[in-house]
């Protein structure tokens, strides 16, 4: 059954409703440190998301290119979450891929219905809003286009936007440069480890077999943003996800016990450590717990793009170069398939002992 047109949280935005509906409010422990982002973001105070420089990373200096690892390094051990700058992504493509993505959402919402995904029969690729099969029964403040973009021979262009009539050209090249910065940042974390520069990247898949889904996140103005929740608090189940955005901000992470609204750096593409890479580094990379914040004032627009392992053909455990007796393996052996499972269980557990 697709989603009725009345369910889409752009529809409900533009209605002009004063107030948000009952399935939207969140509970008062989840609404902790939700404030005005703008506010938040001007914050100087406090912990700050560490800023990457890659234009180094493969300088023919040895002691320039380690001195950028190291703090490649450092990012991924304590915050798991980096904004990147220099990464190679020209910012005319980064501008073009923000227009096409924000342009799809301008559509008329019987326009966009007609790439509606189906999650009921398992259809999950398309133009969607969260269904309430999330634990608590509540909803999440944003619609949304998910779709697998690289490799290319899998890509299913059926179900993408033919309006903007640039999408796909778009957004495939954009696909394709991802896919080398993350070959780039897999190498990099692979020395990081002490481990081959190829190894991380071959145990994600490699270039056949790790796939790369976008998900645009489209994040109306909410007339009750202390109330609601883009996201609600996750970690990423990918190897890295890199995330643009239209320079409104809403990212939080959950750092050292408190919740930290990320900056807005321009020209800038957020990077972060997933699940997987978590696994496979025994814990010493992290995959922090974060979430997304809604406002009055602004639409927000994000571009996640998820960089995962094959759900079946990979088992993922620590590595063992990096379990000792005095390090040992902090996860059991399971596929992605399988670790997807395993936190679905989690949450419904967790959702019910409350």
């Amino acid at each position: 059954m697709v989603t009725s047109v009345e369910t889409r949280v752009q529809s409900l935005a533009s209605s002009g409703i004063q107030s948000i509906p009952k399935q939207y409010i969140r509970s008062q422990d989840e609404l902790r440190n939700v404030g005005d982002v703008f506010e938040e973001e001007k914050n100087e105070e406090g912990p700050l998301v560490p800023t990457i420089d890659l234009k180094e990373i493969e300088s023919d200096d040895q002691e320039v290119r380690e001195r950028c690892r190291l703090e490649l390094k450092k990012a991924a051990m304590e915050w798991g979450v980096m904004s990147l700058v220099n990464h190679g992504i020209s910012e005319e493509l980064m501008d073009r891929v923000r227009e096409v993505g924000q342009r799809f959402f301008e559509l008329p919402v019987e326009e966009k219905e007609k790439h509606a995904n189906d999650q009921g029969s398992g259809m999950i690729q398309g133009y969607g809003s969260k269904l309430a099969n999330n634990d608590s029964g509540l909803l999440e403040w944003e619609d949304y286009f998910f779709h697998l973009v690289f490799p290319e021979e899998k890509r299913d262009l059926s179900i993408w936007p033919k309006t903007p009539s640039d999408y796909t050209e778009v957004t495939s090249e954009y696909a394709r440069q991802l896919r080398g910065l993350a070959t780039k940042i897999l190498s990099a974390l692979s020395l990081c480890l002490g481990l081959e520069e190829g190894r991380l990247e071959k145990e994600v898949g490699g270039l056949e077999e790790l796939i790369l889904q976008m998900k645009i996140n489209y994040y109306p103005k909410c007339p009750q943003p202390e109330l609601a929740l883009g996201v609600e608090a996750h970690t990423d189940v990918s190897a890295l996800t890199f995330i643009l955005h239209n320079m409104v901000p809403g990212l939080q992470l959950f750092y050292q016990g408190k919740w930290v609204t990320a900056k807005c750096v321009p020209n800038s593409i957020i990077m972060h450590i997933g699940d997987t890479i978590e696994i496979l580094s025994n814990g010493k990379f992290k995959s922090i717990l974060h979430r997304g914040l809604v406002n009055k004032e602004k639409v927000r627009i994000s571009w996640a793009v998820f960089c995962e392992p094959p759900k079946d053909k990979i088992i993922l455990k620590p590595l063992p170069e990096t379990v000792s007796e005095t390090d040992p393996p902090l996860f059991p052996p399971r596929t992605f398939g399988q670790h997807i499972q395993h936190k679905l269980f989690k949450k419904a557990q967790d959702a019910l002992s409350n």
